[in-house]
């Protein structure tokens, strides 16, 4: 199969090896617009041939994600069979059997120069309680992981997530704020680059252009998080031995539904602030798209 180069843009590459999740967290931003999550799951040998044609660099690693990517029944082959030169992350809520996982990974697979954790584990105080998920991360450090806590500032934990914050920092657990993006009692919160862009109350063609290698459950390939999310056709799949990476503008024809984390102003791979996932621009004679900054 032709390898699937990285282009030197890109700031994120992500394999999300299932939607599927064991939390029901009313504010996942993978249920922000329309349900059209992905049925096809690779198998975990499908996986690593796909994953395993990446050439990307030493500052941008895969990650498995979801869902929850703990819940694919080949997780752990997957993990110790990609080749050595992918560096690998992952975003988990850590609702495994971690002992299981530290006897079967090497913590140094899951380690490499950055600035933040190669396991960020999102915690949910609707779903989880802060102690238990403190105990199985403390148990990981000790033996070895790169691993933090992540915790989501939705209006209506934010103060139960700062005071997680602070308990974590006293005890040596690197615990980080992610901004809700979102609506929350009919006000949109988030900060983007696109006005109107997420707001569900038009369509518009435009031209979108991604910074990232988004892969779904069956090894699709999509354009954005939105098409992902909401089951629209994918550019290609890594799956098939022709498919090539190309770093071009695409026609959207549903500008308008846009998923948050697409058009978030957020810090890129090195933790510096200002990054957008996608770049749009409006079609010669189309709909004007607004920006509401300018971002280098």
């Amino acid at each position: 199969m032709k390898p699937i180069k990285i282009p030197e843009h890109y700031n994120y590459v992500a394999a999300f090896l299932t939607l599927a999740c064991n939390l029901k967290c009313s504010y996942c931003i993978n249920h922000f617009g329309k349900n059209g999550f992905e049925k096809k799951h690779l198998t975990g040998e499908e996986w690593v041939r796909g994953l395993n044609r990446i050439i990307s660099r030493d500052d941008l690693p895969l990650t498995l994600q979801g869902g929850e990517p703990s819940l694919h029944k080949d997780f752990i082959y997957i993990l110790n069979n990609l080749k050595p030169e992918l560096h690998i992350d992952i975003l988990t809520n850590l609702q495994f059997d971690i002992e299981r996982f530290i006897k079967e990974v090497d913590p140094k697979r899951l380690k490499r120069n950055a600035p933040y954790a190669s396991i960020r584990v999102s915690y949910h105080p609707e779903q989880m309680e802060l102690d238990p998920l403190v105990k199985k991360v403390l148990r990981m450090q000790d033996a070895g992981f790169s691993i933090g806590i992540w915790g989501v500032l939705h209006p209506s934990q934010d103060r139960i997530v700062r005071e997680a914050q602070e308990k974590c920092a006293k005890i040596g657990i690197d615990f980080r704020f992610k901004e809700f993006l979102g609506e929350c009692d009919g006000k949109m919160y988030g900060t983007f680059k696109y006005e109107g862009a997420c707001d569900r109350k038009f369509e518009e063609k435009v031209l979108c252009k991604t910074t990232e290698l988004i892969m779904g459950g069956g090894g699709g390939v999509y354009k954005c998080h939105s098409d992902l999310y909401e089951g629209r056709e994918p550019v290609g799949n890594i799956t098939d031995p022709a498919f090539e990476l190309e770093d071009i503008y695409r026609i959207c024809d549903v500008y308008g539904r846009c998923n948050p984390c697409d058009i978030k102003v957020k810090t890129n791979r090195f933790q510096q602030f200002g990054h957008t996932s996608v770049d749009i621009k409006e079609i010669p004679g189309g709909f004007k798209v607004k920006s509401l900054c300018e971002i280098s």
